[in-house]
């Protein structure tokens, strides 16, 4: 029945995000005492949410009769001036501009999730996408109202390293690791969670790393270290590859600076496993932490986060700076296009926090910290 659900979610829609909305939980009732790490865990050949028992399935049925029969909320404008002056983006013209030319952070939204970010000398991609559209094929799947603010032949040489938080069309991209391959090959070394290695290998990628929840790589050419996180979320690219492939997000840190990088998650309100993150590699000196893609919250909780969300993992975390990314690119959720930023200055207010330690910034802004 789900498989069954699951290709007419596709044949109908054309968007294959909407095959992915099919989890959901009740709110977790797990001990918040626990200091021990929480740990990855395969049930039946597929990975899950090991420390929310609660977890589960909605009835696809009901998400199915949701899409055919709702009314967007997104309110994009079809005016394409209209949207370049309310979501700008901003282009650099040569690789040089990228470059951070003394100690420190840099980090530049590309759009979503996708972003570039230069620690020290130690420069990389997080779930990179620079396709038109994200999903299974070139002509599927939800199509950009924002291009990418850098495409592949705006980076620079010298590139390190992509980290991929999971296997979602619109984090991993099948056109964009192509590209990439094409012009690194294996001067890139790609992180991803279990299960994902052989994806890249099958697409002639070879210098890949897979980790496990808090498993550590010492990438010594650059003195970096990363550690792969624990999230709240699921993985697939297909009706029969559900949960194959271990999701999560990243830690990035050397001897002066701390990054960390949320990936797709959901909040887990009883569950300690942001203040797991934030106590084993916090504080981070920047973070990148997902605020849209929410609504309708029935289908969207359980595995993303609201902008209250969002500012909850900030705190958790340890977080001196986080910018608010995976919105303003695609119409994936329901929510008006222009909320989540909205709403994340109102939850900043709310937790008392400074307003300049939780922001957004535009498409191919530079944003610097010392």
């Amino acid at each position: 029945m789900y498989t069954v659900l699951y290709l007419i979610l596709i044949l109908t829609t054309g968007q294959i995000r909407f095959r992915q909305i099919i989890l959901t939980a009740v709110a977790a009732t797990t001990d918040t005492a626990s200091n021990e790490l929480v740990k990855s865990r395969i049930e039946n050949g597929r990975f899950i949410n090991s420390f929310n028992s609660q977890y589960k399935l909605p009835h696809l049925g009901l998400v199915f009769i949701w899409k055919i029969t709702s009314q967007g909320n997104t309110r994009l404008p079809s005016n394409k001036k209209e949207l370049d002056k309310m979501l700008p983006v901003i282009r650099h013209k040569k690789s040089e501009e990228l470059y951070l030319t003394k100690l420190g952070l840099r980090f530049i939204w590309i759009g979503h999730a996708s972003c570039f970010v230069q620690m020290n000398s130690f420069r990389f991609l997080v779930d990179p996408v620079f396709s038109e559209r994200c999903g299974i094929a070139s002509f599927i799947g939800p199509k950009r109202f924002r291009p990418p603010a850098l495409i592949i032949n705006d980076l620079p040489d010298d590139l390190d390293a992509i980290l991929i938080s999971h296997n979602h069309f619109d984090h991993l991209d099948y056109s964009s690791v192509k590209e990439l391959n094409k012009r690194y090959g294996e001067r890139l070394t790609w992180f991803c969670g279990r299960g994902t290695r052989q994806w890249f290998l099958d697409k002639h990628v070879k210098n890949v790393v897979e980790l496990d929840w808090w498993e550590e790589y010492h990438f010594s050419k650059k003195k970096v270290n990363i550690a792969f996180c624990p999230a709240q979320h699921w993985s697939g690219r297909t009706a029969f590859d559900t949960n194959k492939s271990l999701w999560g997000g990243h830690a990035v840190w050397d001897a002066t600076h701390k990054f960390y990088f949320a990936g797709d998650t959901g909040y887990t309100h009883n569950i300690s496993i942001f203040r797991q993150i934030g106590e084993k590699y916090g504080p981070f000196n920047l973070s990148a932490i997902p605020i849209g893609n929410y609504e309708p919250q029935w289908i969207k909780q359980a595995h993303h986060v609201s902008p209250d969300e969002a500012v909850q993992i900030h705190i958790d975390v340890q977080s001196k700076k986080s910018i608010g990314i995976h919105w303003g690119t695609w119409g994936l959720g329901n929510e008006y296009f222009m909320e989540p930023p909205v709403k994340l200055s109102k939850a900043v207010k709310i937790n008392q926090l400074d307003p300049s330690s939780f922001i957004v910034v535009k498409h191919g802004e530079i944003f610097d910290l010392p």
